[in-house]
């Protein structure tokens, strides 16, 4: 994969015939002094671009505090330049090393703004994408021997660390956007306070924005700060509304922006994906209502999973039309191509999920933004621009970003801080430590999941546990199907589970038909099961030369980029398991056996996940919080209930306190195989209720039947050796 220069050698030289001297051409072609080869004229356009940025003012500063300190941070908006100069300047800091001390490496928080980011720098370096720059995420790497400059995510990088602690193979690391407080970039801030303690000729960039400078500067003490300005600002014109009302007055405010005939395009934030999509029919059902003469309306819906952002932008930019951008998050590093957006519209609030570790479940959160993500979007619109913040002044309630450590489950993190006291690299030194409950559940829960011993360090399963990844339940249960016979099973759920959903849930008339077409899929047994029945057709269908595969998943619904990755995600943990030699067993889908032991499987990871249907109406109380929820309207038991009826007790993957407490992928098991498979110090633990009441009694019996059956055996045994010792004695006196 490279980029192909567009220009040509009419491109090198005036109109005269003679050599251009804007391009510093003398007697000789200029060398790449990173691939040997000449430079081409597209290097020197880029390059009179890129001092026009605003970091190219700084660039002296950055480079002697790069030379002379360990660790630098350099402040300032999007829209400098700082994610793509600064990553070229510290390779040619490391080549005049000749890369004695390794590479460079730069985190991003997004997977598609890595990719975006590589293919921009490389076209900048005038080299090919894959060669001396590459990237790498999750499930895919551009990268060879002779790169030198990577962009990766911060979770991949987190994930190199198990097998190279001090990231020995990199002399500077550069972690991006740590304004955004994510989980992995906030250990890799912690645990590299300690790397550069062992190794001094390390490097260390961190980019962010001014609201966490304090922070950085109080974490790492006293480093060089590179503050970054930008000129020009778009104007911010802000309103004083409810925050109830922000969804349809921003609707109201893309209308008046239609109306005025302004040239240019628009962005909005909304708070929730969901939000985005509504927005987004209302906006199609009613843009030819909204007078003649006027532009053409084109919506488009963007948000961070989507594959290819920039052309996207691109592509709308070409037409004539107005382009409205929708957006439920900021995409700080996506539009450095795009210069025609001329209004920004920012609601000023977000929807999050808050992890609540007292019951195990995630919640959504209405919450207003901070000032950093406020100036992020305030940037995306250009210098003549107007930005509307749908919000008053002094209405936000923070500078930073709050950080995702304190929101979610810290239970994978746990583990992998776990893994990393093996290593050798000591305390992660937090910015903000876990919440203590949090910590406590955290190592509750693996404790529960046999990946801790006696002394909280990890065990073996543990250890094998930290090398897939995947969250520990679905390690763990992945692991235990390679004792039942199931892992090609197994392997297919957690790479579906792992995938965004494959099942698409079209707007207006078409949900019936919908629901029909995956209706086709279900599976007696549960949401699991029929996650397999999705797959293994899917990949029936790719052996048909005759069928396109596209269209096949369109015709029925399913959303053929999500099976994609699920069959990428499936690849990479069978070399996992393979890699760490654990067995992998024939498919066998379909059989009695098979089914009873995929559910022995998913409790061995999952029996903290159950549920039991207290009333016979579809009210489920879960054992773990004792809090009642319902089936998912698009689980096969909701579609079908009153075909299969409802199950009694059913383990199930996610559930999220929401106006419905709804369960999501949910299967039936019997309360025998939970007793089985559940560790009994976990039963113990469970809160008083009639449906512990119902398993203890199939526990005491159990027991009972077990102690009779013994005392029979014991019985037996005994008169057998009382009859063979009277038999010997008989023998001995006849004798």
């Amino acid at each position: 994969m490279s980029i192909e220069s567009n220009s040509t050698e009419a491109d090198i030289f005036s109109e005269s015939g003679e050599e251009d001297p804007s391009f510093g051409f003398r007697d000789d072609l200029e060398l790449n002094q990173f691939d040997g080869l000449p430079l081409s004229s597209r290097y020197f356009k880029l390059l009179k671009k890129r001092k026009t940025l605003s970091v190219w003012k700084v660039r002296s500063q950055f480079e002697d505090a790069l030379e002379n300190n360990q660790l630098v941070i350099v402040s300032g908006v999007a829209q400098t330049g700082r994610s793509t100069q600064i990553p070229q300047w510290c390779a040619e800091f490391c080549l005049s090393v000749q890369f004695q001390h390794g590479m460079v490496v730069c985190t991003q928080t997004n997977k598609q703004q890595a990719v975006d980011l590589a293919l921009r720098v490389a076209d900048e370096m005038d080299v090919n994408i894959g060669h001396e720059v590459g990237y790498t995420i999750p499930l895919e790497t551009c990268c060879s021997s002779d790169t030198i400059l990577r962009y990766c995510t911060d979770d991949m990088l987190l994930r190199e660390m198990m097998s190279d602690p001090f990231l020995e193979q990199y002399g500077v690391i550069i972690i991006d956007q740590a304004h955004e407080r994510t989980v992995s970039t906030d250990i890799l801030l912690g645990l590299l306070k300690n790397i550069l303690l062992q190794r001094p000729e390390l490097r260390v960039v961190v980019l962010t924005m001014s609201p966490v400078v304090e922070r950085l500067l109080a974490h790492y003490g006293s480093v060089p700060l590179i503050n970054l300005e930008i000129s020009d600002s778009p104007k911010v014109v802000y309103s004083k509304i409810s925050n109830k009302d922000y969804f349809y007055f921003a609707l109201g405010l893309v209308q008046e922006i239609y109306r005025t005939k302004e040239s240019g395009d628009l962005v909005v934030f909304f708070a929730s994906a969901e939000e985005v999509r509504c927005a987004w029919s209302i906006i199609q059902s009613e843009s030819p209502q909204l007078g003649e003469g006027l532009d053409q309306i084109t919506p488009i819906v963007l948000c961070s999973s989507q594959q290819g952002l920039s052309p996207l932008i691109e592509q709308a930019g070409a037409t004539n039309s107005k382009t409205f951008f929708l957006l439920a998050q900021q995409e700080e590093d996506v539009w450095w191509t795009r210069q025609s957006v001329t209004f920004v519209i920012d609601t000023g609030v977000q929807k999050k999920m808050v992890y609540n570790p007292r019951v195990r479940a995630y919640s959504e959160v209405l919450q207003p933004i901070s000032q950093c993500q406020a100036d992020i979007r305030k940037h995306l619109c250009s210098p003549t621009g107007k930005c509307f913040r749908l919000y008053s002044e002094a209405s936000l309630p923070q500078a930073e970003s709050f950080p995702q450590i304190l929101d979610c489950n810290i239970t994978p993190t746990v583990l992998f801080l776990k893994r990393m006291e093996i290593a050798g690299i000591g305390q992660c030194h937090f910015i903000d430590r876990p919440d203590p409950e949090g910590l406590m559940q955290a190592l509750e829960e693996l404790d529960y999941l046999a990946a801790l011993d006696n002394d909280g360090n990890l065990s073996e399963i543990g250890i094998i546990m930290s090398e897939i990844p995947l969250d520990p339940q679905m390690a763990k249960a992945l692991l235990a199907s390679c004792e039942f016979d199931c892992v090609s099973e197994m392997l297919t759920i957690a790479a579906m589970l792992s995938a965004p959903s494959c099942f698409l849930q079209p707007a207006g008339g078409m949900t019936h038909e919908a629901v029909q077409c995956h209706r086709k899929f279900q599976h007696p047994e549960g949401d699991h099961f029929t996650l397999i029945n999705v797959y293994n057709t899917f990949k029936q269908k790719q052996k048909d030369q005759y069928l396109n595969v596209k269209t096949w998943c369109q015709d029925y619904f399913l959303d053929h980029s999500a099976l994609k990755i699920a069959d990428a995600i499936r690849s990479e943990l069978t070399g996992t398991l393979n890699r760490i030699e654990l067995p992998i067993s024939e498919p066998s889908f379909g059989t009695k056996t098979n089914t009873n032991d995929i559910k022995r499987a998913l409790l061995a990871g999952f029996f903290m996940q159950i549920a039991r249907d207290v009333d016979g109406s579809g009210n489920y109380l879960i054992l773990t919080n004792k809090h009642v929820a319902q089936l998912h309207p698009f689980s096969c038991y909701g579609v079908q209930s009153h075909k299969l009826g409802l199950p009694e007790w059913v383990v199930f993957n996610e559930y999220a306190l929401s106006e419905n407490n709804c369960m999501k992928t949910v299967s039936e098991i019997s309360p025998q195989v939970f007793n089985e498979m559940a560790p009994m110090y976990f039963f113990y633990n469970l809160p008083p209720s009639e449906s512990k009441d119902i398993l203890q009694k199939m526990l005491d019996s159990e027991e009972s039947r077990h102690c009779t059956k013994n005392q029979i055996t014991n019985g037996s045994s005994d008169t057998n050796r009382n009859s063979a010792a009277g038999t010997q004695t008989d023998k001995c006196v006849i004798q």
